[in-house]
């Protein structure tokens, strides 16, 4: 078909008159109107519908026949600048403002349903001001709002994936650590988590007790090391009055205290020959003696377990009980340190941004790409603990929206001193063990943040050992203001 020329359009303007050519402009407005996607219709002044197309009638549900001549109401719009729909279309404000922006709203199909949409209206006035009517476009986001509620939970599916309870990682090996708590959660079997210190031992146990059937009941937390055998037994059994010098009064014990509930021993592997015996009992035979009584109490309780040292080693050594090591390892649970899991490290950082800005109230947004390198090349020591303190420490000096390297600890952007070397050290050279001094000792803890735990790894000493330096130099076992005399 040749397209039309201005001689064939003059010879059918002369040929027909104006009412013809106003009627094929509006057949052909029509068809297109009716072929949009989006629905359309027509008032007049008065508020009456006085045209709508076919996806009107697919959105809303009313034919057009059932539509014209009534009013806007049937399709009870949620937000009509900010009001319900009215019914007089007088009480709209659509002529004051002679159109209203686009919003996402709802308006109600003729089975009852809302159908979610975009909905923008105009007024038509002709060149004198006067009004012909007004138009209003329909937008369905049905499909849309689908999509998005997909999307919302593909993310909760997500987050389940990526972390239970405080406990965040979508690496395979944390994925296991997860299904193994789950499991460990449905039963009464005593549990043995074994990890470096900062891993997130004591997470790891609450997630257990709060998701088992005893998760009404109290979690006790004992650690082990930190406490010399006469009073860790104090501690975990109770003790009757003149029991020892000081027992001024009766006193429970942490086992009696958690009655029903759990009680989580921290670096059980520090545990002296005479408290793992008393535990083993404990473990058979669900009684307990206060220090100092010969009478037997029963106790409801369950053990969870929780070291960064090799049992099997230690049994190997003559150490600990073989005994107790099977009673304790019925099951056991390994959570793998960070430098075997980098691909949660993303994940983490983003966690502690998002904790620490809500509790200093700035807004960071995330870390410098140089910063995300760094951080993924780093073997972490101090595991997630450590990774923490490092946003910490950010948080303090940062005064942008993104942590940047001068942000950092120096450990971390320098990297960490050679293990075998410390300043202010004595000692023979060929003992490999440099010895401490009180001096040292606080400065270890100073750059390690007080974890007792990764200063006996630098200095190749036990956690118990250098919890005794401290008591012997009078160092407190919490950060605050120390002397050096």
């Amino acid at each position: 078909m040749q397209p039309l020329g201005c001689a064939t359009l003059s010879v059918i303007t002369d040929d027909m008159d104006v009412a013809q050519l106003n009627s094929l402009d509006q057949r052909f407005v029509g068809r297109i109107i009716d072929s949009m996607a989006d629905g359309v219709f027509t008032m007049d002044e008065q508020g009456r519908i006085t045209s709508w197309n076919r996806s009107m009638e697919r959105i809303s549900g009313y034919s057009a026949a059932e539509a014209v001549g009534r009013t806007c109401a049937i399709l009870s719009c949620s937000r009509c600048f900010g009001t319900s729909c009215p019914a007089d279309i007088r009480r709209c404000r659509i002529f004051e403002r002679d159109s209203a922006e686009a919003k996402e709203c709802q308006v109600r199909h003729k089975l009852g349903h809302d159908v979610p949409v975009i909905k923008n209206a105009s007024v038509v006035r002709d060149d004198n001001g006067r009004i012909l009517g007004i138009v209003e476009t329909i937008t369905d986001l049905t499909e849309l709002s689908r999509v998005r509620r997909r999307a919302e939970e593909a993310a909760l599916r997500l987050g389940e994936v990526h972390r239970l309870d405080n406990i965040i990682g979508k690496s395979p090996a944390m994925r296991g650590v997860f299904r193994s708590i789950e499991a460990a959660a449905a039963s009464e079997a005593t549990v043995a988590i074994r990890g470096e210190s900062g891993t997130g031992k004591e997470l790891v146990a609450g997630a257990i007790h709060f998701r088992s059937p005893r998760g009404r009941q109290p979690i006790v937390t004992v650690n082990c090391s930190a406490l010399s055998e006469t009073l860790l037994e104090s501690e975990l059994f109770g003790h009757v009055k003149g029991a020892y010098t000081g027992a001024l009064r009766d006193r429970i014990g942490r086992f009696e205290e958690a009655a029903g509930g759990t009680v989580f021993l921290d670096e059980i592997g520090d545990l002296s020959p005479l408290i793992q015996v008393k535990l083993l009992r404990v473990l058979q035979e669900r009684e307990i003696e206060r220090v100092g009584e010969s009478r037997r109490r029963s106790i409801d309780i369950r053990i969870i377990t929780a070291t960064h040292r090799d049992l099997a080693a230690l049994v190997r050594e003559g150490r600990f009980r073989e005994d107790l090591y099977y009673r304790l390892k019925v099951f056991p649970i390994v959570i793998p340190p960070l430098r075997e899991r980098r691909e949660d490290i993303p994940l983490l950082i983003s966690h502690f941004i998002d904790a620490f800005n809500r509790k200093t109230g700035k807004h960071i947004v995330d870390v410098a790409p140089a910063v995300m390198r760094l951080f993924l090349d780093h073997d972490w020591p101090g595991n997630v603990r450590e990774l923490e303190h490092a946003i910490e420490h950010a948080f303090v000096l940062c005064g942008r929206d993104r942590i940047d390297v001068d942000d950092l600890p120096v450990e971390l952007r320098h990297g960490p001193p050679p293990p075998t070397t410390l300043r202010g050290s004595t000692g023979p050279a060929s003992s490999g063990r440099p010895l401490l001094t009180r001096v040292v000792l606080i400065e270890l803890l100073d750059s390690c943040g007080w974890n007792k735990a990764e200063v006996a790894r630098r200095v190749g000493l036990s956690r118990t050992a250098i919890w005794k330096y401290m008591k012997k130099w009078n160092i407190p076992l919490q950060r605050h203001e120390t002397t050096t005399s």
